[in-house]
């Protein structure tokens, strides 16, 4: 299948195919407010030709309503891993509920396009797990390792 199914199976074999007139778009919502630092697009122009994406836009909102730009992308002939950094103009990673994909052109003035992955990364969190306060008191340091 070509479906949106293939944009999160894992397999850089299989491909995600647009049907219809430019842009073509990928939609991305979420339950709740995100945080996200990196989108990751995959794409093989070797395998793809025409159906390579060559210009992209990346836009975020709270809902198709009021999706704006943030970033838009020239890709020349790419193949592997497309990665862009999401982030707002403090460089701090953006805050959304959605995110939409838009493919403007094609290589070779391709009509319809592929992409075969996509991943979207949050940053990474620093877990409470290993960290213990200090120990301060004589009852606590009689107890601070293991003999």
């Amino acid at each position: 299948g070509f479906g949106v199914d293939q944009l999160r199976d894992d397999n850089l074999e299989t491909y995600w195919q647009s049907d219809g007139s430019q842009p073509h778009l990928v939609n991305i919502q979420f339950r709740r407010k995100t945080t996200i630092k990196t989108l990751c697009i995959c794409t093989d122009y070797k395998s793809d030709e025409s159906y390579t994406p060559s210009k992209i836009s990346i836009r975020v909102g709270n809902n198709f309503h009021n999706l704006q730009e943030i970033r838009q992308l020239e890709l020349v002939e790419p193949s592997g891993w497309v990665h862009i950094p999401l982030v707002d103009s403090d460089k701090m990673p953006i805050r959304t509920f959605m995110i939409q994909i838009a493919v403007l052109a094609n290589h070779q003035n391709g009509r319809d396009t592929h992409m075969r992955q996509i991943k979207i990364y949050t940053p990474v969190e620093e877990s409470s797990l290993g960290k213990f306060p200090r120990c301060t008191t004589i009852d606590f340091m009689m107890y601070r390792s293991i003999r």
